[in-house]
């Protein structure tokens, strides 16, 4: 008889709700190995016995030959005793059990998009699930959004109201099927049904394909919430969605039918078009081709578009049937969260929708559309939510000590760290009034629930005023760790690439809490994870109005124009800033004016966000923002990709810090803008400015001592070219220089960085 072992085989990692359990099983078959698999906690155990060759081979292919949704992170093996399977028994996949796992090895699995095999049963008329909007399968379908709890079986998501027909009992049984085990299985005659005011099913559907194509507004319950749908090829449809969701000029997110759709409304570099066809379906925001059949309104006053391909049965039967580019933004109101709940949807929206598509699979978990950027040969992530959310990142410093992040105030995500990994939770908003304050709550004690982390500290931005810091306040833990808001921008850019030692940090932002109590926002930073000095930054400015001047550019501009920094540069002429306020309200420069002056209400901010602002008001480009970054969008689409010589700029000592004087800058802006000068030029040209100053600010810090690392982050390096710019000119100085791909340079990554500068600090024993 030929040698036989026993061994019991552990994997940790995502590999709950992805096919695991069935692929273990058709491997360990085709290896003749006996044996069980079982989902425990957030695991897979297997007992096997066989050959010691057949159990080298499964335990490879676990490691190496996974389901394309699964993250294998470790197999560990161990002697099997009793109860051994019994030679000949086969193979069998168990029941879950209710064990949780110890640590961090709960992962949650993302939702994916719609497989192509489903995709092709969904229009074969053949196919019992012909024009069935829920079809999936262990490759696709809801997973974060519809899970309760883990293990992950059927009775721990939304399904679990929905009693499988005998077929579709049959495709979950039959371990040749790749609907074994895939728990969201349905069909039109057991499964979830589409709704549309009092009629269901495929009538439902068709009569929502009717109102959009008839101009209405519509609201679609998505995979983590409900969605606004509108002709993004109708002027007026479109302004209608803008009137009533109270958002005048952000831009929409576009949903097209296939990549064939999207070449036709911008250009598709191969990142871009990978990233559309990837799992997670992201919005992908590109270059906008001229002359397209969008309307004028879909991304006013911006050169780029927010596209993606359906990431649902449903999102594909309404592109197939209206054939044409559909409008797919979240479903709330500027500023509040995205409507998850039917009732609440209805109450919210029944002033923006015209009718509601709805079906009775509840949503467990908010996950608003991810949106990345491509920059050359690489992808950088704007939003990190569905589809990518909750996947866990890395932490190569470990936390010892299990720590939540509370994140920032704009942009918020918090994350949840225990050993070698951190949970970033999905994309909440911001964090402005009680709703989005509830959503996150929310969402922090589900994410809590399923990882099984139970944190013991709590790190926390510096500004006493964001919700997120008096809820960190809150919080019955013993441990708060304060974190400089900048120092977490780069400490998430750092983290996210591996970087153990000292680095140079450059952070450029909107405002930050500074640690001398006044705001930052263009800040040259060494640093390491755990601590920071600051060694070079942008000159102040005062806001006039302080919120005020985040609203309204112009008076970000008169900020500068009057109360600039003093450090030598004279300020523009008499003339030159008449030249500027001539054709605005007289009482409001005024006001502006004496308020800088006197010095009420003008907190100052060394602010490169805001130095953006200043321009593109200097600049025509718009006095107002009615969404955050309007200005510098602007700006950057201005720049094109023309070329341009920088403007005038210098740097000045002080206090032991180099510091970037902008007055020449902005004089000369004054000064081009005066003498008639394309705009493109002085837009390229202040973006190239930006860019020098950056890297001379750089060279002298490293000049002085500091590490050849440079991390990027910060809102501002959302702008592809200023990253650019930036990039070459450091890396012509023989500079490495690391930029946050999956975890977002904006705030959205704050509580990466957090989570990563607290662990720092336990392992050093603070």
């Amino acid at each position: 008889m030929s040698e036989r072992v026993a061994c019991t085989i552990t994997v940790s990692g995502t590999v709950q709700g992805v096919g695991f359990r069935p692929f273990v099983h058709r491997t360990a078959t085709r290896l003749g190995v006996d044996g069980w698999v079982v989902n425990t906690g957030g695991r897979v155990e297997l007992s096997v016995a066989g050959s010691p060759r057949a159990l080298s081979t499964l335990v490879r292919a676990l490691r190496e030959d996974a389901p394309p949704l699964a993250h294998v992170r470790h197999v560990g093996t161990a002697p099997l005793t009793e109860p051994s399977p019994v030679p000949g028994s086969g193979f069998t996949v168990r029941g879950s059990t209710g064990e949780r796992g110890r640590g961090p090895s709960r992962e949650i699995p993302p939702d994916a998009a719609t497989c192509e095999a489903c995709l092709a049963e969904l229009f074969d008329p053949a196919d019992r699930r012909h024009r069935y909007p829920f079809v999936n399968c262990t490759d696709c379908g809801p997973r974060a959004t519809v899970i309760v709890d883990l293990p992950y079986d059927r009775e721990r998501t939304t399904m679990r109201h929905f009693t499988l027909c005998a077929p579709c009992a049959a495709e979950y049984a039959d371990p040749g099927d790749r609907r074994f085990h895939a728990e969201p299985v349905a069909c039109a005659a057991c499964g979830p049904r589409l709704s549309w005011d009092g009629i269901t099913g495929d009538d439902a559907l068709r009569a929502a394909v009717a109102a959009v194509d008839d101009g209405a507004v519509i609201a679609v319950k998505g995979l983590g919430g409900y969605q606004l749908v509108c002709d993004a090829t109708q002027a007026d449809a479109v302004a209608r969605l803008r009137a009533r969701k109270h958002r005048p000029a952000k831009p929409f997110a576009v949903m097209v039918r296939d990549i064939d759709a999207a070449g036709r409304l911008a250009r598709l570099p191969r990142t871009a078009r990978t990233a559309l066809a990837s799992p997670a379906r992201p919005v992908v925001l590109l270059a906008a081709r001229r002359g397209t059949c969008l309307a004028p309104g879909v991304h006013p006053g911006t050169g780029s578009v927010g596209l993606f391909l359906p990431t649902t049965g449903l999102h594909h039967l309404l592109l197939h049937d209206l054939d044409r580019p559909l409008v797919v933004t979240s479903g709330n109101l500027s500023g509040e969260p995205i409507a998850i709940d039917d009732a609440a949807a209805r109450t919210a929206l029944a002033s923006v929708a015209d009718g509601f598509l709805s079906h009775d699979r509840p949503i467990h978990a908010r996950y608003d559309d991810s949106v990345v950027r491509p920059t050359g040969r690489t992808v950088l992530t704007v939003r990190r939510a569905r589809g990518l959310a909750p996947a866990p990142l890395p932490l190569h410093t470990p936390a010892t000590v299990p720590i939540a992040a509370a994140g920032a105030q704009l942009k918020h995500a918090f994350a949840l760290a225990e050993g070698k990994q951190a949970f970033l939770g999905p994309h909440t908003g911001d964090l402005e009034d009680a709703g989005t304050l509830e959503a996150f709550e929310a969402a922090y004690a589900d994410l809590v629930r399923l990882t099984g982390i139970a944190p013991q500290a709590v790190a926390h931005d510096l500004h006493p005023g964001y919700l997120s810091t008096q809820w960190a306040r809150a919080l019955p833990l013993a441990r708060r760790i304060a974190v400089q808001h900048h120092h977490a921008h780069v400490a998430a850019c750092a983290a996210e690439h591996g970087v153990q030692g000292p680095f140079v940090g450059v952070a450029y932002d909107g405002l930050g809490f500074g640690d001398d109590g006044t705001l930052w926002g263009g800040e040259i930073l060494v640093a390491d994870l755990a601590r920071y000095r600051r060694a070079g930054r942008f000159a102040t400015a005062p806001l006039p109005g302080g919120a005020a001047a985040v609203r309204r550019p112009a008076r970000m501009a008169l900020g500068y124009l009057h109360g600039a920094e003093p450090l030598g540069a004279r300020l523009p002429s008499a003339a030159l800033v008449r030249s500027f306020t001539q054709h605005r309200d007289p009482h409001e420069v005024h006001v502006v004016r004496t308020m800088v002056e006197r010095g009420v209400n003008c907190p100052r901010a060394s602010s490169a966000g805001r130095l953006f602002d200043a321009a593109a008001a200097l600049l025509g480009l718009g006095d107002d923002a009615t969404y955050e970054g309007q200005s510098a969008v602007a700006l950057e689409t201005a720049a094109g990709n023309g070329r341009a010589d920088a403007l005038p700029w210098r740097l000045v000592p002080v206090d032991g810090l180099w510091v970037y004087d902008p007055v020449p800058t902005l004089t000369a802006l004054l000064q081009g803008v005066d003498g008639h000068e394309p705009v493109t030029r002085l837009a390229a040209a202040f973006h190239r400015t930006v860019a020098e100053v950056t890297s001379a600010l750089v060279e002298r810090v490293v000049a002085a001592g500091a590490p050849r690392t440079v991390c990027l982050s910060g809102g501002c390096f959302q702008n592809v070219r200023l990253l650019r710019d930036v990039t070459a000119l450091l890396r012509s100085q023989g500079l490495r220089v690391l930029v946050g791909r999956a975890v977002p340079v904006n705030d959205g990554g704050i509580g990466y960085g957090q989570a990563a500068v607290a662990a720092a600090r336990f392992q050093r024993g603070e």
